[in-house]
């Protein structure tokens, strides 16, 4: 399918083919008929990716800090590895479009081919021909409601939550500063609420146009009889609120808000504008009050709403993005919105290059509402796009997914181990294209099956949200396919049990990205106590680092949680220490009242293994990270040896200390010893009954803490 497509690191903007995106549980399969530009938003995001390396930093000063941050945790060619994949990266532009289903997996039912609908949301309802929306993003159009009008329903939504956040009354009189799309659409959003409206703006083309068709009166900023104009307005009262639609670098608009507004009167702010408040003499003597608007309204940013689907209730939350959504479009269809007036410009998608030079000045055209048309598709789409081609060995790699950790530690290793990239599928078609071009791939798809259906493909890597990796890894061995799989393995008991039966009926190669007993100074460690025949003591501190409990990893359903996602490594590396099989587990997590604390990230976990080893696992997201993260101790037989958060290593020995400095946590080492097992046909650098056992010690924590007793591992 055809997309707009703009690579961030380069800032070219072209349209190019993509696969489409996949649909999944909660999404809309949505085939555009128009596209909205919406040229304030979108002319910053381009700007940003068309400027120098050094102009990026200084119109994203939270990303540099970001940097400096990682850099300090990780090191500065990790952190400079990343930066690089978040810089060679495609973005796609565009949030707010409308068109036709063509198939749902809405938890409800409510949307059914067929149908017309407005979608929003960046990511989501794209400039591309087919998207797929989150389901509380999505509103029915009403019958009589144009697609090109439709098209306009996320910026309506934002500018419908402005006026919600101004709460205006019949008869009020407010001031709407910056008439481009967004304050057009918030006067008329005003008067249609009975209020007396009045526009100031920079430009003489927007204020003629908002006098015809948006507000009552509307001047220019620079009228040397503007503060006149509106004391005659407002019968020398005041505005009751002045909403501020402007996007300025200044603080002008927040300044002139207060000279406006009437006394104990509203200042609402939707547009992007400099916010220093002046204290006095305006918002301190007259007690102002400023209120922000939040984008399209309640649950913009919160993912249980806007991802998982998850509704609030209508009767605790009236107006939320969606309702938003709704009631705009239904104002369209009574006629108290004027949209068409608004158009200025409609382009075909294949031609979107002449629109955005409209948008970003090259062109000197006047505009105001920009929409992109998509052609009715004679063709069924395809779901894979090929870029070049590959030659077929026993080394032929397919990947499931591909984030930044894969694009950061298993892509690039699997090349430099002399695997041939094949195919890469991902969710969202332009992120598949983008992985395939940074990397050299043979193919783009967003469909698992263009890998594990491929003959071609001897070989596939998962690195996919956790809840679909034992799935994926399930119907990658029954497809005859060596698998390596991101941790965890799976999620649940049941889950472990289908991989486990999938394996011995494939014969095939399985290994999970147990990475650290991959590390240099892993195998120092296993060096060091090689001759030690007694059982070892280990004690590992994991200083994680606070994770929020709306992060993905978190979720239950998704994530599977820290214990599983991330304390397995710890087990399986003590299982490649003590050289045995853990067989018993206790753990205790603490108990705060402190609500942004999930209680499951703060445990103790003691382990004990069929060799008489015991190890202590203290898991911690309660601590500082100027600390370090991992300190991992073993002591047995006279010796120690400990790793220090993976940079070096100390090894302790008839009174004696080795000091090595070490890097890496052993990625590059396990992807090598993994294709060489392929190639060679020999074993699986882990056991699988060693990667069973870790999966069921993780499960069998959440069992201990649920219950409060010690485990047996079965």
């Amino acid at each position: 399918m055809k997309q707009l497509i703009q690579n961030f690191k380069t800032g070219e903007l072209y349209v190019g083919d993509v696969p489409p995106p996949a649909l999944a549980d909660g999404l809309v399969l949505v085939e555009n008929g128009f596209s909205l530009i919406s040229a304030g938003t979108e002319r910053g995001t381009v700007k940003v990716a068309q400027a120098s390396l050094l102009g990026k930093a200084k119109q994203r000063p939270d990303l540099v800090a970001q940097v400096l941050k990682n850099i300090q945790k990780e090191g500065l060619a990790a952190t400079f590895q990343k930066v690089q994949t978040k810089l060679d990266s495609l973005k796609a532009l565009g949030y707010s479009t409308a068109g036709i289903v063509r198939a749902s997996m809405d938890s409800q039912g409510k949307f059914q081919p067929g149908e017309r609908v407005a979608c929003a949301g960046q990511d989501y309802a794209s400039h591309a021909e087919v998207v797929a929306v989150p389901q509380n993003l999505i509103a029915r159009i009403p019958d009589n409601v144009s697609l090109e009008e439709a098209a306009f329903t996320t910026l309506g939504a934002i500018a419908m939550q402005g006026v919600r956040q101004a709460d205006p009354k019949l008869g009020e009189r407010i001031a709407v500063i910056g008439l481009g799309l967004l304050g057009q659409l918030t006067a008329q959003l005003l008067r249609a609420n009975g209020c007396h409206v009045l526009g100031i703006d920079l430009s003489d083309r927007l204020i003629a146009l908002a006098k015809e068709h948006s507000a009552d009166e509307a001047y220019h900023r620079s009228n040397p009889d503007l503060i006149k104009i509106c004391e005659s307005f407002t019968k020398g009262f005041g505005f009751d609120s002045i909403i501020i639609t402007a996007a300025a670098p200044t603080n002008d608009p927040i300044e002139l808000s207060a000279v406006l507004a009437r006394k104990k009167g509203k200042v609402i702010v939707v547009g992007a504008v400099k916010m220093d408040i002046p204290r006095d003499p305006d918002f301190y003597r007259k007690e102002l009050e400023l209120r922000m608007s939040c984008s399209y309204g309640p649950g913009r940013y919160d993912t249980s709403y806007e991802e998982d689907g998850h509704d609030y209730p209508f009767a605790y939350v009236r107006w939320t993005e969606q309702r938003n959504m709704e009631a705009f479009l239904e104002l369209v269809s009574r006629g108290l919105l004027k949209i068409k007036p608004l158009i200025s410009h409609t382009f075909d998608i294949a031609d979107a290059e002449r629109a955005y030079d409209i948008v970003l000045g090259k062109t000197q055209e006047p505009s105001m509402g920009i929409l992109l048309r998509y052609p009715a598709r004679e063709n069924k789409l395809q779901n894979r796009v090929g870029l070049a081609d590959r030659k077929t060995s026993d080394l032929t790699i397919g990947f499931i997914g591909a984030g930044s950790f894969a694009q950061s530690y298993l892509i690039p290793n699997v090349k430099k181990s002399g695997g041939s990239l094949h195919t890469v599928v991902t969710s969202r078609g332009i992120n598949a294209k983008n992985v395939a071009q940074k990397f050299g791939f043979g193919y783009a798809a967003s469909d698992s099956m263009e890998v594990l259906g491929q003959e071609a493909i001897k070989t596939v890597f998962i690195a996919t949200p956790h809840n679909s990796h034992a799935s994926f890894s399930a119907q990658a061995l029954r497809a005859g396919k060596n698998v390596f799989v991101e941790k965890p393995l799976a999620l649940t008991y049941a889950e472990l049990a289908e991989v486990e039966e999938a394996y011995h009926q494939s014969g095939k190669l399985l290994l999970v990205g147990f990475n650290r007993r991959f590390s240099e100074a892993a195998e120092l460690i296993n060096t060091h106590f090689a001759s030690v025949h007694e059982p070892r003591i280990m004690n590992f501190t994991v200083n994680a680092g606070f994770l929020p409990k709306d992060h993905w990893t978190q979720k239950p359903e998704i994530g599977g949680g820290r214990i599983l996602g991330e304390v397995c490594h710890f087990v399986d590396l003590m299982q490649y220490f003590a050289n045995a099989r853990p067989v018993t587990v206790f753990a205790n997590a603490i108990q705060s009242s402190n609500e942004k604390y999930t209680s499951t990230d703060n445990v103790i976990i003691n382990l004990k293994f069929d060799n008489g080893s015991i190890g202590t696992i203290t898991y911690t997201a309660a601590g500082d990270g100027s600390l370090g993260k991992e300190r991992l101790e073993v002591f047995g037989g006279g010796k120690v040896g400990i790793i220090n958060d993976f940079k070096s290593v100390s090894l302790h020995s008839l009174n004696r200390v080795k000091e090595v400095k070490v890097s890496g946590k052993g990625h590059e080492s396990e992807v090598r010893a993994f294709l060489t097992a392929v190639k060679n046909g020999g074993d699986a650098p882990i056991a699988f009954d060693s990667l069973l056992v870790t999966s069921k010690a993780c499960l069998a924590v959440l069992d201990s803490l649920s219950t409060g007793l010690p485990q047996i591992i079965a």
